[in-house]
């Protein structure tokens, strides 16, 4: 019998095996797709529309994942912690309910909605190891059917199990160097080369780069908890505890995926910089670094 709590990250077979057992008239799992795409905000509910998951809602990264843009909060600052739970519960999620997210990016927008269900108090959430790509590789279907409006759940907030860092803890760092700030853009956006999403390129000055995609083998799914262990480390140093890690990237997306891969290596307690880049930027009295060096 296939254990029901999932936290990090889920097989295809596995959710499969879910899937199988809720239509069986055990505990149902809630899926959702969360596929996106930067340059084309309608690509992924279209994408969706096409074939999903069976079951699967589908999840809009600027409409449900993300808040109001106010010109200095960031591209994608967090949503409403009431509107979302509203939203997840309308969905059909009750308390303590196995959440599984899924996209077909490797990862990155799934990886949002794991990090704001753990921010909500929620654990029992993954992100589908592979993505779409994976589950069709496995041999299993899509559905074009909209899923069923179901009953509504009784999902409430809980204590939560993700923490926050905002620009003001991110200043006093500049001096106080008690903690790490890691940057999950790639490393040209990094350095402050072609920079096509935000108005200035460059990085916050002392962070260290780890792309989010080096999280992932070349199949596409998560490198095993030893590698991602060991490369984090390297970052991070062997002396400094995960709890003085802050994760942010270019409007706090990607940023999740380090923190999910520094779950998946048993790394704990680093906090997401919701504002990231896109805020920090925002600013112009804000120091910039530019270059390959923190």
């Amino acid at each position: 019998m296939i254990h029901t709590h999932f936290t990090t990250l889920i097989s295809p077979q596995n959710l499969d095996a879910l899937m199988q057992t809720a239509a069986g008239g055990g505990a149902p799992v809630v899926i959702f797709d969360c596929r996106f795409d930067l340059a084309n905000p309608k690509a992924g509910e279209q994408a969706y529309v096409q074939g999903h998951l069976f079951g699967a809602f589908y999840a809009h990264l600027e409409r449900d994942l993300s808040g109001k843009t106010n010109g200095k909060n960031g591209r994608h600052p967090l949503p409403d912690r009431d509107a979302l739970v509203r939203h997840l519960a309308a969905c059909g999620l009750s308390k303590g309910q196995q959440v599984v997210a899924y996209d077909a990016q490797g990862g990155m927008y799934a990886a949002r909605l794991w990090w704001l269900l753990r921010w909500l108090g929620h654990e029992s959430v993954a992100v589908l190891d592979g993505g779409l790509q994976a589950w069709e590789a496995a041999g299993f279907t899509l559905d074009a059917a909209p899923p069923e409006a179901p009953p509504a759940g009784d999902f409430a907030p809980g204590e939560p199990l993700a923490t926050t860092a905002d620009a003001a803890a991110i200043e006093r760092n500049l001096t106080s160097h008690e903690r790490l700030v890691i940057d999950a853009r790639a490393a040209d956006r990094y350095r402050g080369e072609n920079e096509t999403l935000d108005p200035i390129g460059g990085h916050i000055p002392g962070a260290k780069n780890r792309f989010f995609k080096d999280n992932l083998g070349a199949d596409g799914r998560f490198k095993p908890a030893a590698t991602l262990r060991e490369e984090f480390t390297q970052v991070i140093g062997h002396d400094r505890l995960p709890e003085r890690v802050i994760s942010q990237c270019g409007s706090g997306v990607t940023a999740c995926h380090n923190l999910l891969a520094m779950e998946v290596a048993g790394l704990h307690g680093a906090s997401l910089y919701p504002g990231s880049w896109s805020e920090w930027c925002a600013d112009k009295r804000r120091p910039v670094s530019t270059g390959a060096q923190p």
